[in-house]
């Protein structure tokens, strides 16, 4: 069992931790930040589609994660 982090699963914990954060702040800061919210779920709707994801391009330059993918032919 590989218990590195995968950088698909880094990034559902990015975006659930961001979904998180502005309900809090939502709630004891101001209801603007609902816009956060709106944002982070935007952003997970297109990537589904395109692929395209800035927060997972920012993972793998700085923290050097790795795809499932790319760890399965690794640990072979």
């Amino acid at each position: 069992m590989n218990k590195k982090l995968s950088l698909e699963r880094a990034v559902e914990a990015f975006a659930g931790f961001m979904v998180l954060l502005s309900v809090v702040l939502t709630y004891f800061v101001h209801p603007g930040f609902i816009w956060l919210t709106v944002f982070v779920g935007v952003n997970l709707f297109q990537q589904s589609f395109t692929g395209f994801c800035p927060a997972a391009i920012i993972m793998q330059k700085v923290f050097g994660l790795k795809t499932e993918a790319e760890m399965a032919v690794s640990a072979t």
